[in-house]
């Protein structure tokens, strides 16, 4: 692998770790970065270069799975195997309260993901993805309750979640962002910005392991030790940048809602669709 190889998988590392939990959709801003500037398929081959979008993002899960460590080992009941004693008076998210919000796209995803991969990879359906994902994200500022009945993500009950996990079902369409619909149906259903993004974050650990576990189970053949050394710097460049943008995401929901990142969607769907269609 040469510098520019190496290049390539940091930036591409980059893209996916400021963007895979901000609401402006990883995946569209990869596809987007790849098809217009690197053509990681001409690099490699189309398995590698497809292999490596899903690697990549096991390091953004591995950020959250580090900045989040205490929730994931209160949610396993470790934190008791380990001596630890819970200090949280009242309610506590639970585990089975994320698996029914995991429930609905799960479901959709097992079954569409080969459909998806071949028909909606594309720089037009992001387009139409980015736009969408904005317009929900509008609304959601727009029509929000004045007041959020849930200010923390341990108020969340089965029910919001199963219906925040069917707003998630949007974001199986490339462009539309998980984080930006999940986000966005939380806050209809009247939790606060920053419950609904702790919420996000913690189901897009399970769902996207377990897709990207699945995807590469499929294309292992695509992994040749001429490409690990692409794979290894991208997973690390996703890690560290995903590490930075979470904290930095979380620290800025609650103050400025969803609405700057619905216009920065709607300003990049234009240029992209004006541009370069």
């Amino acid at each position: 692998m040469g510098l520019w190889e190496a290049f390539v998988a940091i930036v591409l590392g980059l893209v996916e770790g400021l963007t895979e939990f901000a609401p402006v959709s990883s995946t569209g801003h990869m596809i987007i970065v790849d098809d217009f500037l690197f053509h990681t398929k001409d690099l490699f081959s189309p398995e590698v270069a497809n292999t490596f979008k899903i690697v990549i993002q096991l390091g953004s899960i591995l950020a959250v799975v580090v900045l989040m460590w205490d929730r994931f080992m209160s949610l396993l009941g470790l934190n008791r195997l380990a001596g630890k004693r819970e200090v949280q008076a009242g309610p506590r998210l639970n585990l089975a309260t994320v698996i029914v919000g995991l429930i609905p796209a799960g479901i959709l995803g097992v079954l569409f993901d080969d459909y998806i991969d071949e028909y909606l990879f594309s720089t037009k359906t992001v387009v139409i993805g980015l736009v969408l994902g904005a317009l929900l994200m509008l609304a959601a500022d727009w029509f929000r309750p004045r007041r959020p009945k849930i200010e923390s993500v341990d108020q969340i009950t089965y029910k919001q979640a199963f219906l925040v996990g069917l707003i998630q079902c949007f974001s199986l369409w490339p462009g539309f962002s998980r984080s930006g619909s999940t986000i966005s149906g939380g806050v209809l259903l009247g939790m606060s910005h920053r419950a609904a993004a702790d919420f996000t974050f913690i189901m897009a650990v399970p769902i996207m392991a377990g897709a990207s576990f699945l995807s590469l189970l499929k294309r292992w053949d695509a992994i040749t030790m001429d490409s690990i050394p692409f794979f290894v710097i991208g997973f690390i460049s996703a890690f560290v940048f995903a590490l930075l943008s979470i904290r930095f995401f979380l620290k800025l929901i609650n103050r400025i809602k969803l609405t700057p990142f619905a216009i920065y969607r709607l300003v990049l769907a234009a240029v992209i669709y004006f541009v370069f269609m």
